[in-house]
């Protein structure tokens, strides 16, 4: 029986791997997406993912010249300021707060917030108007072959197909990634995030908070309004069994914690979907590429969700591929090109998430006298106009 043939075959059709197949069907090439879970594409279905994820103004670009944002836009919440909370003294309050607004670097937004499940819904529309892309829920990879020349991938369904690229994007267990025979540095940290909607009466006035007390932040980021009400998506990260503990309790009894823990800046809180629970780690494949194979997004790189930092990254490595494979459509994954992707962005990855652990390490501080010594920190560094205009740009993606 002749295998199927294609440019490109993406493993993984969660938001990154999604994303992945709209980007390079637009741009000519023959995809197969291949993932052996559906993508659930209903905010209250079972197991849909209530996670939300702000699109920075790069990752909004290259969705953008996708064909993807005409989708999305309608959907988004504009993050127009960041602010950072400190409320790390005796009492659950703002000592410490400061703001950034992007007006100050740009004309348009931070960025774009959208729940995840809904980028799941848009994108699966978006390939069905794509000619080049075959999308294969329900099926998913189990063996990779690959040689100089091409990758032999073999499907759960039992046939094989052949390709000049595969790209892993099929999460922090990547299949791909293991086959391939590329390790990952994995930090664990003994955290979860706890992941939910909310309303509130106070409107968020397009503010993304980020509330530092101690075994994590508590971040409510904007959405658009939930039943006429201001709403937020929030994720509250703590020691694991302090989630388990936070994820039982009745709604009254949780509300009242979660009030508590966001200082009351919006108001009173009202749980507006069910609670979903997410284990907190950093990692960092020691490669982003090996023959034929291209590592992208969790599969390469897993960080803490603080300053809406991991897709955006997963975009930046769609970018350096997709720059790639247009300038010489002809080498597409051949060693050259995968050696020059690995240097783009692996050096730089590796800062992101050295930041990142940095910034959560220093949230989850129980100790009082180092809560006090970072609300001292966070005022002298953001109140230097250089340093937060430089932070600014480093939370745009701008590249140094």
């Amino acid at each position: 029986m002749p295998q199927a043939e294609y440019d490109i075959v993406v493993s993984g059709g969660g938001v990154a791997g999604l994303a992945a197949a709209c980007v390079f069907g637009s741009a000519g090439f023959s995809v197969l997406c291949v993932d052996p879970a559906p993508p659930i594409t209903a905010r209250d279905a079972e197991g849909s993912d209530l996670r939300t994820t702000a699109f920075l103004q790069p990752a909004q670009a290259l969705l953008d010249r996708a064909g993807l944002w005409a989708r999305l836009e309608p959907h988004a919440a504009d993050l127009q300021v960041m602010r950072i909370v400190d409320a790390g003294g005796e009492v659950p309050e703002p000592r410490v707060m400061r703001e950034f607004d992007a007006s100050d670097i740009s004309d348009r937004p931070f960025g774009w917030n959208l729940p995840n499940w809904l980028l799941r819904r848009e994108m699966v529309a978006h390939l069905e108007n794509l000619p080049s892309v075959t999308f294969r829920p329900g099926t998913g990879t189990t063996t990779l072959f690959t040689r100089e020349s091409e990758a032999r991938v073999g499907l759960s369904d039992g046939s094989r197909v052949r390709c000049r690229l595969v790209i892993a994007a099929d999460g922090r267990n990547s299949p791909i990634r293991e086959a391939a025979g590329v390790e990952v540095k994995t930090t664990r940290y003994g955290q979860k995030a706890l992941a939910f909607a909310v309303t509130h009466p106070i409107p968020h006035e397009n503010v993304s908070t980020e509330i530092h007390r101690s075994g994590g932040p508590f971040t409510l980021v904007p959405l658009p309004d939930h039943d006429g009400r201001p709403s937020s998506a929030i994720v509250w990260m703590e020691e694991g069994p302090e989630v388990a503990r936070l994820a039982a309790l009745p709604v009254a009894a949780f509300e009242a914690e979660m009030n508590t823990r966001s200082c009351h800046l919006f108001g009173p809180l009202t749980l507006a979907s069910r609670r979903t629970v997410w284990p907190i780690i950093s990692q960092v494949a020691e490669r982003m590429s090996a023959e034929r194979v291209a590592l992208v997004a969790e599969a390469a790189h897993v960080v803490p969700p603080i300053g809406a930092q991991g897709l955006n990254m997963s975009l930046g490595d769609m970018r350096v591929l997709l720059e790639l494979s247009e300038a010489t459509p002809e080498r597409l994954g051949d060693r050259a090109m995968l050696e020059t992707y690995h240097r783009r962005r692996h050096l730089e990855v590796r800062a992101r998430v050295t930041g990142i652990d940095l910034l959560n390490r220093a949230s989850m501080m129980r100790a009082q006298p180092l809560r006090d010594a970072r609300a001292t920190a966070l005022d002298a560094i953001y109140s230097m106009a250089p340093v937060r205009k430089t932070l600014m740009q480093m939370g745009l993606g701008a590249r140094g």
